[in-house]
């Protein structure tokens, strides 16, 4: 056992210096721990949890938040959006929602709460890589830093079809159609997959930043319903011009001079 020594230290001036070197070794742990403890809200979140009607609802596994200077990206689990945001300082952020896709999702009850709440004046606290965003009336978002997810390559990658863009509307497939529509793109810019119902080839050309899809080549099968109407606005899409491909994690744009595109994504077992 180990035994401690009683220490006299005599009055006046070395008392004195022992006690206000004693507040400085404080003071400067305390500077080191805040430093430690204290992350910047900019920066990517994955979302754990939210705390909502005295309910905490746990987040799917896509539920992030990446902000900016004063842009906000994210996923409220199944459906992307973006937002603006303005910070007074590190203690609080004003959330202005933007656009957002329109999918129809599995756990739709995360995503109204999700979105509900990641609204207006929302106070923050922090934590060690932890933050939570508080509404006026006590309902949190709790997240923790996630690393960057890398994008999925463009190429040797099978896309499945989630939205179909126009202009400013974001629409997830009609009932009946999701997960028809797929295409691989080869490394030699070769292309194939189905179009909803009949199966497709065609020759994709890059210039610059956009892709070109050429001539179809595809079966000749009679489509109706919802995976013929899928089918005739990527026949459309695809034969309009040059696209421009953006992509973003698991998550492929491709958009044409008109602001017509699809979304499409990537399985989450891709590197």
């Amino acid at each position: 056992m180990r035994t401690l020594r009683h220490v006299t230290v005599p009055a006046g001036p070395a008392l004195v210096l022992v006690l206000a070197l004693a507040a400085a070794g404080c003071g400067l742990a305390e500077e080191q721990g805040a430093g430690a403890v204290l992350p910047d809200p900019v920066g990517r979140w994955a979302v754990e949890s939210l705390t909502t009607d005295g309910r905490t609802l746990h987040a799917p596994e896509a539920a992030r938040l990446d902000f900016g200077e004063n842009q906000v990206k994210g996923n409220y689990g199944c459906n992307g959006f973006t937002a603006t945001a303005s910070f007074a300082g590190t203690s609080a952020v004003t959330v202005t929602p933007g656009a957002s896709t329109t999918m129809a999702c599995a756990d739709m009850e995360f995503e109204t709460a999700f979105a509900k709440l990641f609204t207006g004046r929302l106070t923050i606290d922090r934590g060690p890589d932890r933050l939570t965003l508080k509404t006026a009336d006590g309902s949190t978002i709790a997240m923790t830093s996630a690393p960057a997810t890398p994008d999925a390559p463009l190429t040797a990658v099978e896309w499945t079809v989630q939205s179909l863009i126009s202009g400013s509307s974001v629409s997830s497939l009609p009932a009946g159609a999701a997960g028809t529509a797929r295409f691989t793109i080869a490394a030699d810019l070769s292309v194939s997959g189905t179009l909803g119902c009949n199966r497709f080839s065609a020759q994709v050309t890059r210039d610059g930043d956009r892709l070109t899809f050429g001539p179809l080549t595809t079966t000749r099968m009679a489509c109706d319903g919802p995976a013929g109407e899928v089918e005739a606005k990527l026949t459309e899409l695809f034969a309009s011009g040059p696209l421009l491909p953006r992509i973003e994690g698991r998550l492929l744009t491709l958009t044409s001079a008109d602001g017509k595109g699809l979304i499409a994504e990537a399985p989450s077992d891709v590197e």
